[in-house]
């Protein structure tokens, strides 16, 4: 049975306070409460009580989504300010210190920080996760395995964290940096089956390393409680369209995947260490990197990678009345990533970061 492709969206934001540009929690605020009454499930907390997430519901396709993840930032923005915070969207925040950041209290997030201990308590970023509806598991495994391949392409596109701890770290994707001492992040390995994906989480459960598969945080998963394959490898991007547009390639990658797999063709599957080598360069240089192309064994700058993969999509792109989401990817390469701007202003501000904090707040608003 062919897959919905139906889309969730998943955007977790920052709480900034907006004098000092600083993060600043929320939970002092009735800004989650009052949040839960206007949106019921769709807001939530996250482990730092500076983070914010919300989640669309069920969209079957990616106009719904875009109307959902729009409306979401509205109210979002709107409550943030009504309790005396600005809402920001970037995966790391320019200059905050995770040191001094509250863990929301919830046994959950306390059972994580028991665990982790450091590794937990640092991991303050922000991220946008996509589920795309694959209803068969055996198929959600194959298109899993495919997909992998093309996570560094998305992730150059939705690069969106260049600062951590008030420094330029030299690359347009540091969450991705930090992310990666956590267990069980990154690039997962292929799996045959769906069995052999459900006989390594058992063995996992068994041995107490995880309660559930739910802490099997890679860059893609089958999710274990809904029916969907789900993309976490990117940044949260600075603006809403610039989400919708990489949602949207997410979902044509994945349908354009199943089309292979229906008529018992394949894409190339890839060595776990080879795509790591190209997810080091997305994060490290964002679009004006190259990746390698491993058919050709050579170096292909990005942009040209992400040309070639908007021509592979578009006879799916009708299909999924996406065009005009997609069309959103051309005007990233044009316009750059978040990164890339943020990087732009830092330069043109001589290094203020302050000024940086008021144009991602900007952004965050932009176009809604």
């Amino acid at each position: 049975m062919r897959p919905s492709f139906s889309l969730g969206i998943e955007e977790e934001y920052q709480t900034v306070d907006p004098v000092t540009r600083d993060l600043r929690s929320h939970i002092q605020t009735e800004m989650l409460a009052q949040g839960k009454l206007r949106l019921q499930e769709r807001v939530k907390a996250e482990m730092h009580t500076s983070v914010v997430e919300v989640g669309t519901g069920i969209c079957r396709n990616i106009e719904e989504a875009r109307e959902d993840i729009y409306d979401l930032r509205r109210e979002m923005i709107k409550l943030a300010r009504e309790h005396g915070l600005e809402l920001v969207a970037g995966a790391t925040h320019p200059f905050a210190d995770w040191r001094t950041q509250d863990i929301y209290p919830d046994p959950r997030y306390h059972q994580v920080v028991k665990d982790l201990q450091l590794v937990a308590r640092a991991n303050l970023i922000f991220g946008l996760h996509v589920h795309v509806g694959i209803e068969d598991r055996e198929a959600a495994i194959r298109i899993m395995n495919s997909m992998r391949y093309f996570l560094p392409h998305i992730m150059a596109l939705a690069t969106n964290s260049p600062f951590w701890l008030g420094l330029n770290t030299g690359y347009k994707g540091y969450r991705a940096k930090v992310f990666e001492n956590f267990p069980r992040t990154g690039i997962p390995d292929a799996f045959s089956s769906y069995s052999e994906f459900e006989n390594y989480v058992s063995l996992l459960v068994r041995t107490n390393c995880i309660d559930n598969a739910k802490k099997i945080w890679w860059d893609i998963r089958p999710h274990p409680f809904f029916n969907t394959v789900e993309v976490r490898a990117c940044d949260i991007p600075l603006r809403a369209e610039e989400t919708v547009a990489i949602a949207a390639l997410i979902q044509a990658v994945a349908a354009y995947l199943y089309k292979l797999h229906a008529a018992n063709q394949d894409f190339r599957q890839y060595t776990r260490s080879l795509i790591a080598e190209n997810k080091f360069r997305a994060v490290r240089y964002g679009l004006d990197g190259k990746l390698i192309d491993f058919g050709k064994q050579e170096e292909i700058p990005l942009r040209d990678l992400i040309e070639e993969i908007l021509v592979l999509i578009d006879p799916v792109v009708d299909e999924l009345e996406s065009r005009k989401a997609i069309d959103g990817i051309r005007t990233i390469l044009k316009t750059g990533t978040g990164a890339d701007r943020q990087l732009k202003v830092f330069e043109e501000s001589k290094g203020d970061l302050k000024a940086v904090v008021d144009y991602m707040a900007k952004e965050t608003a932009e176009g809604l």
